[in-house]
């Protein structure tokens, strides 16, 4: 009976694994679906930020994220969090956010004075999905 527990854990595990492969695949290219809405469709911004892309976000999920930043091909680069500084500060957790990938090569994080969409000075957290996608997302 001791074992019960982790196997049904275990067995979980197994059976949603596939369900998360799924998922993450789906996301691998532009445009990534529902939930998703091309943020430059519905904020004043350009359809391609250099540095971060073209960025797709779930509402739902505002202000921190994630972001799904693909770039001029399509190709998903980079979950991207944009994290308000007055809600850190006020101990705010941001906890369980989504990614885009769960490969990551690579992690920015930098301040930003606001901007359409999040116009409190906040925490741009970039994670990079491979080791040229920084490169792919700065032109």
């Amino acid at each position: 009976m001791r074992y019960s527990l982790p196997l049904a854990v275990a067995a979980a595990l197994f059976v949603t694994a596939p369900a998360f492969g799924h998922a993450e695949e789906a996301l691998q290219s532009a445009p990534p679906g529902e939930p998703y809405v091309q943020v430059s469709d519905v904020l004043p911004l350009p359809e391609f930020l250099p540095g971060l892309g073209t960025l797709f976000v779930d509402p739902a999920t505002l202000p921190a994220g994630p972001f799904l930043s693909y770039d001029h091909d399509g190709k998903l680069s980079a979950t991207v969090y944009m994290t308000p500084l007055e809600e850190l500060e006020n101990g705010t957790a941001y906890d369980g956010l989504g990614v885009g990938s769960q490969t990551v090569s690579g992690v920015d994080i930098y301040y930003n004075a606001g901007h359409p969409g999040v116009e409190k000075p906040h925490a741009h957290v970039v994670l990079y999905h491979d080791a040229a996608a920084k490169e792919r997302l700065a032109k």
